[in-house]
């Protein structure tokens, strides 16, 4: 789920892919009414418009106890979402925070895997989540994006016997000698990360990734199993935007996952 401000646009999406297929929701609402905040903690941004809410509740430390809360309505096609979690900041994963220049841009990024409790039901079905198996993966994001904007990115986290075993990667233009936001998360640390090699097995829409960095401590494949388009084509601007959803198996600094979930997307647009 996302709530994002793009100037006079502000927009919020959200999804829920389990063994029964995805479930898709979003809205777009006036630019500047999400309340999204400069300083995240404290702080409580959220959208709130007939049959659409997302609320979080950020502690007064990043360390504190925080809640994501979640009452979507069904529509003709979708099915009702709610959920009701807590993070645990105090067991998080150790923080990724990057400010870096792009070219004809700027990206900030600040990203923790928190252990979380609580339920979510879609439609008739609900899930429990327990903190010694669940994480919620944060992604706060400020970035200036240039004219034309490509980027390939991925993301996995998961609780292992000595801890919180995360990875971060991207693959998009850079200033050089500038930092990435690529990271591997092992218990206790966040490891700068760098040169991220992305290639699909074949051109089938759900084909397998192998993904790995040059200096080898990160191996790993994604194996997708359902996927999210975002297609807009404008006179000037146009966006092509995919997400997966799906399981990694590899190596993370020579410690062995196996069909860990998590994500894999493209953006490529003119904006």
């Amino acid at each position: 789920m996302i709530l994002q401000e793009a100037h006079y646009l502000a927009s919020s999406e959200i999804y829920v892919r389990d063994q029964y297929g995805m479930v898709e929701h979003s809205r777009n609402i006036r630019g500047g009414s999400l309340n999204l905040p400069h300083v995240l903690f404290p702080s409580k941004p959220a959208i709130n418009v007939k049959g659409y809410r997302i609320a979080y509740d950020w502690a007064d430390q990043p360390d504190g106890i925080h809640h994501i809360r979640v009452t979507v309505e069904a529509s003709p096609t979708q099915a009702a979402i709610t959920m009701d979690l807590e993070l645990n900041g105090a067991a998080a994963s150790a923080p990724l925070s990057v400010s870096s220049p792009l070219p004809g841009g700027s990206m900030y990024t600040h990203k923790v895997a928190y252990p979380a409790s609580g339920t979510l039901t879609v439609g008739d079905r609900t899930y429990t989540f327990d903190p010694a198996r669940d994480l919620a993966l944060l992604d706060e994001h400020r970035t200036v994006l240039p004219f034309r904007t490509t980027w390939l990115w991925g993301t996995f986290a998961e609780i292992t016997p000595e801890g919180i075993i995360c990875a971060n990667f991207a693959h998009r233009p850079i200033v050089l000698g500038t930092d990435e936001e690529s990271c591997l998360w092992t218990p206790g640390a966040c490891e700068p990360l760098a040169d991220i090699t992305f290639a699909p097995i074949s051109n089938h829409l759900l084909a397998p990734w192998h993904i790995s960095s040059t200096d080898g401590r990160l191996d790993v494949t994604f194996t997708p199993e359902d996927r999210k388009d975002v297609k807009h084509q404008l006179v000037l601007a146009s966006i092509d935007y995919w997400q997966l959803v799906g399981t990694y198996t590899g190596t993370v600094s020579g410690r062995e996952v196996k069909n860990v979930r998590g994500v894999c997307e493209s953006m490529r647009a003119r904006l």
